[in-house]
């Protein structure tokens, strides 16, 4: 009876993996186009028949191409006609054809940093193809992301059980660009709207506002408000809300505030306190401390004391409410919506030059929605349903009832 010897061999596998990566993303590329290539046979097959058995139609395969690997791909197609002599058109080869989707394969690799300049270098590294040199490249992107930028300013929101809104704006090129995020009763986070001004004003922030309204949100309910502080946010919600919005100022953006009016020995003491005062859970608790604070700014620092003082009200509006603690953390800051424009800022970081039209609007579209796709649910979501409770009593009585 013969004996099996297992003998291992020790091999440079990294070594060897860098000569063969090319090789294997190539062999990859054509296993993709056979598979497209099945796709569109097995659709002949269902139309007409198999081969040896044509019924009504004969066939044939005529040179075509697909969208593939963020390019065009030659590919031979099947070529159908009835017995009459008039195309079949398959509809698999028509979907797989479409413009939409380089545009979108372009978009998705441009935001990922991928510049146009270096696109044909990278998407030919897997399959040779045509159409992407750089100007045609751009001209996809800017289609891609047009439609991104509608997509966006047209959602509806009537089926989003918003609690909370959050507002921020941020300036790209001296453009001021006003984003408003939502927060639904189930934690997610939904990116709502976009607008464009030259400032940060409160004309800018309620024709935002307003829009919204006109997609469906629903001003006859109470809505968290979280804003930085900025006047001509607080005015605009003001105008659109008046009373049926809870404002809850960014409280990082307070202490920044504080700080920058103290002198570097004791920024850090007095920070670490108002950063105390905030985390207490009882209201009145943290209302006396900050009330202390600023008792003691009043005394060697009054500048720092009227920045305290401005607005502190409406930082501790989630405590007046009664929050639980990690839902609070989660919506007493802008940190929601900050994290979207740090994405923002990461995509458009291969911009060099600026254009007119537009240009900002659709690229900070594009960062938002690629944020939008990593978005996890807010840190304390099961309390949503009583923070909306608490804001809307009268709605919740009123369903008992009936």
């Amino acid at each position: 009876m013969g004996r099996e010897l297992a003998v291992r061999v020790p091999l440079p596998l990294v070594e060897v993996w860098e000569e063969l990566q090319a090789e294997v993303e190539r062999l990859t590329g054509e296993a993709g186009l056979q598979i497209l290539g099945a796709i569109l046979e097995e659709e002949v097959q269902q139309r007409v028949g198999p081969p040896y058995r044509p019924d009504p139609a004969t066939g044939a395969l005529q040179p075509g191409y697909v969208v593939f690997a963020g390019q065009k791909v030659g590919l031979h197609r099947p070529r159908v006609r009835t017995r009459a002599g008039e195309e079949v058109e398959l509809e698999n080869y028509r979907r797989l054809q479409q413009d939409g989707r380089l545009q979108r394969a372009v978009a998705e690799k441009i935001v990922c940093g991928l510049s146009t300049r270096k696109y044909r270098r990278a998407v030919e590294a897997v399959l040779d193809g045509y159409g992407i040199e750089r100007s045609r490249v751009s001209r996809h992107f800017v289609r891609a992301t047009a439609q991104q930028l509608r997509e966006l300013c047209e959602r509806r929101l009537e089926e989003l059980e918003l609690v909370a809104l959050v507002i921020d704006g941020f300036e790209v090129a001296g453009q001021t660009l006003v984003v408003a995020l939502g927060v639904a009763q189930e934690g997610t986070k939904h990116i709502l709207g976009l607008w464009q001004g030259a400032t940060e004003n409160p004309t800018v922030v309620k024709a935002l506002l307003e829009d919204l309204v006109e997609w469906g949100l629903d001003l006859g309910r109470r809505y968290l408000v979280g804003l930085d502080g900025a006047k001509a946010l607080r005015a605009a919600v003001e105008r659109v809300f008046g009373a049926r919005a809870e404002v809850q100022r960014c409280q990082l953006h307070k202490r920044r505030n504080v700080k920058e009016h103290l002198p570097e020995p004791c920024r850090a003491n007095y920070d670490r306190r108002l950063r105390h005062a905030s985390a207490l859970t009882s209201y009145q608790e943290a209302r006396t401390a900050l009330d202390r604070l600023w008792r003691q700014l009043s005394e060697i620092n009054p500048s720092a004391a009227r920045s305290l003082e401005e607005g502190l009200e409406e930082t501790l509006t989630l405590h007046r409410l009664g929050v639980e603690p990690r839902l609070r953390r989660s919506l007493s800051s802008t940190n929601l919506i900050e994290s979207c424009l740090a994405t923002v800022r990461q995509v458009t970081r291969n911009v060099k030059r600026w254009r007119g039209g537009d240009h900002i609007a659709r690229w900070t579209a594009a960062g938002l929605l690629e944020a939008e796709r990593k978005f996890r649910r807010v840190k304390g979501y099961r309390w949503l349903e009583e923070l909306e409770r608490r804001l809307n009593p009268e709605l919740h009585s009123q369903a008992q009832v009936a």
